[in-house]
């Protein structure tokens, strides 16, 4: 599920296109006689998925998300560092 993926991989212009070309058909698939339904339940949902990939791409690169994620990989790496020292401590202390 793209949801579950990088929003690095994002492309933010697409997203905005694609968010347009979906309200203009909705628009267009009531504008029709007869009415298209169908036609504007799919683009209704393919409008909500890339308002959820456009808020994605927006917290990524103008919300500070790249740098939370960095942050959090640091805080991870710094954790992992003192468990290392920490086993490394004990065993010290054990050869004693």
């Amino acid at each position: 599920m793209d949801t579950q993926k990088s929003p690095d991989l994002i492309s933010g212009p697409m997203t905005f296109a694609l968010c347009v070309y979906s309200a203009t058909f909705m628009r267009y698939a009531l504008a029709v006689q007869p009415k298209n339904y169908l036609l504007f339940l799919c683009h209704f949902v393919n409008e909500g998925a890339q308002l959820t990939q456009g808020y994605r791409y927006m917290e990524w690169t103008r919300w500070g998300g790249r740098e939370k994620a960095g942050l959090t990989g640091a805080v991870e790496a710094g954790k992992e560092k003192v468990q290392e020292a920490e086993v490394k401590a004990k065993e010290l202390v054990g050869k004693n």
